[in-house]
């Protein structure tokens, strides 16, 4: 299957929660995130640099229950991110 080309706007919206995800993190280590989540650290990495820019949803809740965020927090650091960019 071939997957249609990303937009720009999708584009951006990976990099703001790359940005968002990476800030969370602070100084923990992607190893200890990915392991705490139980996804592959090059996944983790790979989101975290906007390479993946939309992650599964059940991905991104799993990483959000690492960092200790709520889904309703991750949203809004998202489109607060989104908004100040604009």
């Amino acid at each position: 299957m071939v997957r249609p080309p990303l937009t720009p706007l999708e584009r951006a919206r990976g990099e703001q929660l790359a940005a968002v995800l990476r800030g969370a993190r602070g100084e923990r280590s992607l190893a200890d995130v990915a392991v705490r989540c139980g996804i592959p650290v090059e996944t983790l990495r790979k989101i975290e640099s906007g390479r993946v820019p939309t992650p599964a949803f059940f991905t991104i809740a799993a990483i959000a229950q690492a960092l200790d965020l709520s889904l309703d927090t991750l949203a809004g650091l998202c489109l607060l991110s989104e908004l100040a960019a604009a």
